[in-house]
């Protein structure tokens, strides 16, 4: 799957794993022309590549997919990871693997935003 990692998640410990289990990962702290990226702009560099946006901030991004989807407009797919801290990197990079796992059709994500936490999915 083709990914975006926000800022909150290191590149060694999360992108470089899903790197190793298939994944196409891009990640903000990586990319100088990402970093300090506003958060919709982050989820239209997303879309635009066609890359399902894996982030921590809940708060912003749960008002921003909101407000597309009120709009009309589709991203390529959100997921949110609730309730873990970003230390957790283990943890972290098994449910994202899930998640893919679980719906392994790209097209499927389209507009598509998943709050993911320990317990699961809501």
């Amino acid at each position: 799957m083709r990914l975006v990692l926000d800022a909150h998640f290191s590149t060694a410990r999360v992108a470089s794993p899903l790197r190793t289990r298939g994944h196409d990962v891009r990640a903000v702290d990586e990319e100088r022309g990402l970093v300090g990226a506003a958060d919709e702009d982050l989820l239209e560099i997303a879309t635009e590549d066609g890359r399902i946006l894996v982030t921590a901030d809940v708060g912003d991004f749960a008002r921003i997919v909101g407000e597309w989807a009120r709009s009309g407009r589709a991203h390529a797919g959100c997921m949110v990871l609730v309730g873990l801290d970003h230390s957790e990197f283990s943890t972290i990079v098994e449910l994202v693997e899930r998640m893919l796992s679980a719906q392994p059709d790209t097209a499927a994500w389209t507009g598509l935003t998943t709050f993911v936490g320990r317990e699961g999915v809501s």
